[in-house]
């Protein structure tokens, strides 16, 4: 990759070592796009680049950054399209936006696998046009239908963009994550309501000997990873294969684990629950469990409906992080965990969650701040998601008992068109990943109506039940559709099914967009993209 000097950057392309904002600039013009202070700061952090003191203060070689870039940036491309084949449409990768962008405002209020990013949505639905997307498909105030509603995406970017949206989910956790999204609230009243739960769970651990027992643990723990994983020492000394990362995380974690035993004893702290019959049973420590029931009994005394649930979303998210799992198997849950281990996501000694206090306090903040931002956004639109199963539901009459306004511009003008992204074949359990959720809310499972559940796998069989049963979605979604109706379907089709999916719901391609999936988990990291179909009435 080579790189124009230009008189602003000149000086900076004749020095060898950059402080974090000369790096910065450096960087923001050998790569052509912004590279901010913290992109620097975060790749001394993880010992992508060589950390130099110099009279007290950070330096780095401009050779150390600039081979970082070259063995990376740039060549991402030319690899996955080698592996994904020439068709890829790197414009739809989306790869300008950092992750605070991508988890906007209320994107981010609850976890959720499998979701879509809110720039391909707002991509299809807005009314901008490039030298990829050749016309506009919707406009303001048209009426958008999402049959797979997931986690709320299509409904929260059409409010954006001033449309009405429908969203239609089998599962019950879903359909409340979604409409706690676009609804409107008193925040004050959210506010006020937080606060007195949380002042009354700390009354309720003033006795507790967890709290003492937490901080004498950190304490221990941070000396004992000061002492082994400096940082960012060590994790320079893993990415350089200086350290046999596994081999050394497991012995110091071994030679910790006394001290937690004995910490443990002396505090009477109690581990892992006798019973393990439900799923707050099994992955929960019975400290935090016992937490967990306090601040429940609370929220369910909350008067304000709309309070009670964004609140109840609140707990969720707390309770999901506060799981006896390392910091790396939170997504995919392995066996529960109730001691310190070696954590490779952070890079040292880390500990099971012994409370949930820290993180109540952190998610109650972040929700207010979330819900002011989207506030701020929001236009005059409606939007609303229903409980039911997208082959059989009557839009407008269910519609008609949940959201009277909403009903009567649908009734009225019909939907203008689809954008979703369908379960995948045999690859996500869509009830299971909030399991603690149904457990703690006794919300009814409907995991028998899941299309392409993980439990029946992806064979030729289960190929057969998603093809008929994504068809099935479609013939009964179009029934309240407009006449030239434009539907947006993304998935990744490594089978095929696509075109008879379209064809046996009376539909046709009309075109297809194929898009990287950068970072779609916490842990793949490898080449992989997704269609954006577009089918139209046949």
């Amino acid at each position: 990759m080579k790189v124009k000097e230009s008189n602003i950057y000149s000086e900076l392309y004749g020095k060898d070592l950059f402080s974090i904002r000369e790096a910065s600039l450096w960087a923001s013009e050998y790569l052509k796009k912004n590279v901010t202070e913290s992109n620097i700061s975060y790749l001394i952090q993880y010992g992508k680049v060589k950390k130099i003191g110099k009279n007290g203060s950070t330096v780095i070689s401009r050779n150390d950054l600039r081979n970082y870039y070259e063995s990376f940036h740039g060549k991402r491309e030319v690899d996955w399209k080698s592996k994904l084949g020439d068709d890829l449409n790197w414009h739809l990768s989306f790869e300008q936006y950092k992750e605070s962008d991508t988890t906007k405002h209320v994107h981010r209020l609850h976890p959720y696998k499998g979701k879509f990013i809110p720039q391909l949505v707002e991509y299809f639905l807005d009314s901008h046009t490039d030298e990829f997307k050749k016309q506009n498909y919707f406009h303001k105030g048209d009426i958008i239908l999402d049959p797979f509603a997931g986690s709320g995406t299509t409904l929260v970017q059409a409010n954006e963009l001033g449309m009405h949206a429908v969203g239609i989910d089998v599962s019950a956790f879903n359909v409340l994550i979604s409409n706690v999204k676009i609804t409107s609230y008193d925040l004050k009243d959210i506010h006020n309501e937080i606060a007195t739960i949380t002042i009354a769970l700390k009354h309720f651990l003033a006795d507790s000997k967890t709290v003492a027992f937490e901080q004498v643990l950190l304490e221990k723990l941070g000396e004992f990873n000061t002492k082994y994983f400096p940082s960012p020492e060590f994790k320079r000394k893993v990415h350089l294969k200086e350290i046999d990362e596994e081999k050394y995380g497991e012995e110091k974690a071994k030679e910790f684990l006394p001290v937690f035993k004995r910490l443990v004893k002396q505090f009477e702290i109690e581990l892992l629950q006798r019973d393990a019959d439900g799923f707050l049973d099994k992955w929960y420590l019975q400290h935090v469990r016992n937490e967990i029931e306090f601040v429940f009994n609370l929220v369910k005394k909350i008067k304000n409906q709309n309070t009670k649930k964004i609140v109840s979303i609140i707990l969720s998210r707390t309770i999901r992080s506060c799981r006896a799992t390392t910091h790396a198997d939170l997504a995919t849950l392995k066996e529960p965990i109730a001691s310190t281990y070696y954590c490779a996501k952070h890079g040292k000694v880390c500990k099971p969650l012994f409370s949930i206090l820290s993180w109540l306090e952190r998610y109650s903040k972040d929700t207010i701040q979330r819900l002011e931002k989207f506030d701020s956004l929001r236009t005059n639109t409606f939007q609303y998601c229903l409980t039911g199963d997208s082959r059989t539901i009557d839009i407008f009459k269910e519609l008609e008992k949940r959201n009277v306004e909403l009903f009567k511009l649908a009734k009225k003008k019909k939907i203008n068109g689809i954008f979703s992204s369908p379960p995948y074949v045999g690859l996500i359990d869509y009830h299971e990943q909030h399991a603690y959720a149904y457990d703690l809310f006794g919300f009814e499972r409907k995991d028998e109506l899941e299309i392409g559940a993980m439990e029946k796998g992806n064979g030729r069989e289960a190929r057969n039940l998603y093809a008929k049963g994504i068809a099935d979605v479609l013939n009964n979604c179009k029934k309240f559709l407009i006449d030239d109706y434009d539907v947006f379907l993304v998935a990744n089709d490594k089978y095929n099914l696509y075109p008879t999916i379209a064809e046996n719901a009376g539909m046709k391609i009309v075109n297809q967009f194929k898009r990287p999936v950068l970072n779609r988990t916490e842990k793949d990291k490898g080449a992989y993209s997704e269609i954006i179909f577009h089918l139209k009435q046949k």
